[in-house]
């Protein structure tokens, strides 16, 4: 006869009707410890076997660890491939991806007590946390001695994302400042329950990695401010342009938006553009998809074919942006712009849309002026990189451009 937690565990498996989430299945696996037997080992947590009770000290295990689920679970890989199988069953039943999240500069920016400006201190911005008025989504981080700001719209945002994907907090902060985060941005707990992963919780350090999210990897969509921190998942990678909200931040990069008194609109900052991103590409991946099996499906082609959308049928010649002692098609901005969809070459012919310059009296950009193409400066590729469409060209000029009598612009000479 089996115990009370046993049999219940067995009616949970048997029930297929039921789609649990995979932080219960996890758990479950910890309750179940008497259905199999040791070896392999399944995990451990608090240094026991959830299986057999051995102590992990005496055993050749290493897995993956799930503290953020769990303390102190450790998952065997073949456990941790049967929960994610489950997972990716009921995602796609549900019609949900996986949407990663990283905090600082993405959905928030925060900073020290210590390190408000004389200007911030000038327009109350430690009073005005102090108050912790949601309408401002400005906070005090009680105990850390931080200042919080919200991203505009990320409230919104959350909100419609979390119809399309299961979402998770990753960060490399510490795993209390993350908590209390998640709280803010959470505080009914019902976007994130306990998926919030931080630095205590990466294998690799310095690193991020699928490989403690539990699912495929082929079903995560990544936002990150940051690209160096995802090597091996750069295909899953949409790139946040940062938030800077507080001057600590933008030490570097002139007056922070608290100074400025401004902000992101909420129509179409950031977070409201990537929404519709995040639309586009659930909307490819389930319904435009229907030649391929839905187990079948990957999201990164997926993510490249919507970026490839934002210059398709752009043709761009770059004039001296980049140093003469580089191949141009190693440099950054090329490949962006290559990510984009535009095709980049070298010398200017008719079919040419785009010359890119930082100035406007090189011989190409000379051409551009003169054939009534586009001139504009290489901002505007990494505008259309963070907006994901094609941006007004005219909002992007290359200096050096002057205005004759018949209103006209022609390029000042400069030396070449």
């Amino acid at each position: 006869m089996c115990s009370h937690k046993r049999c219940r565990v067995e009616e949970q498996h048997q029930d297929q009707g039921t789609a649990t989430r995979p932080e219960e299945d996890a758990i479950g696996s910890v309750k179940d410890a008497q259905i199999k037997t040791c070896p392999p080992h399944t995990g451990f947590i608090g240094g026991l076997c959830f299986t057999c009770g051995k102590n992990q000290d005496e055993e050749d295990f290493t897995g993956v660890p799930f503290g953020y689920i769990s303390e102190g679970l450790r998952l065997s890989t073949l456990e941790m491939d049967r929960l994610s199988g489950s997972e990716v069953k009921n995602l796609l039943r549900e019609r949900k991806l996986v949407l990663i999240l990283d905090l600082d500069h993405t959905l928030i920016n925060s900073t020290s007590l210590h390190d408000i400006s004389a200007a911030e201190m000038d327009l109350g911005i430690q009073y005005a946390a102090s108050k912790n008025d949601p309408n401002i989504s400005l906070f005090t981080l009680q105990g850390m001695h931080m200042l919080t700001k919200l991203r505009p719209f990320v409230r919104k945002f959350l909100e419609e994302a979390s119809n399309m994907f299961r979402m998770y907090i990753y960060t490399m902060g510490d795993k209390a400042y993350a908590i209390e985060i998640a709280k803010l941005l959470d505080p009914g707990n019902v976007y994130f329950d306990s998926k919030v992963i931080s630095n205590s919780d990466c294998t690799q350090q310095h690193q991020k990695g699928l490989d403690v999210v539990l699912g495929a990897d082929s079903l995560a969509v990544i936002l990150d401010d940051t690209k160096k921190v995802w090597q091996k998942h750069k295909e899953n990678l949409i790139l946040m342009e940062r938030y800077h909200y507080f001057a600590a931040s933008c030490r570097h990069s002139g007056q922070s938006l608290s100074e400025l008194m401004q902000d992101e609109r909420e129509s179409d900052g950031a977070l409201a553009t990537i929404l519709d991103v995040l639309k586009r590409i659930h909307t490819i991946f389930f319904d435009l998809g229907v030649e391929t099996a839905l187990s079948s499906r990957d999201v990164r082609p997926v993510i490249k074919r919507v970026r490839q959308e934002v210059l398709q049928g752009c043709k761009l010649v770059f004039s001296r942006v980049f140093p003469s002692d580089c191949r141009p098609q190693h440099q950054i901005m090329w490949k962006m712009a290559e990510q984009l969809g535009a095709v980049c070459c070298s010398e200017v012919d008719p079919s040419v849309t785009h010359v890119v310059a930082v100035h406007a009296g090189t011989e190409k950009a000379r051409w551009a002026v003169k054939h009534k193409t586009f001139l504009l400066h290489p901002r505007w590729i990494e505008a259309c990189n963070y907006g994901w469409h094609r941006q007004p060209e005219e909002d992007f000029p290359v200096p050096g451009l002057k205005e004759d009598k018949g209103k006209e612009k022609v390029a000042e000479n400069v030396h070449l």
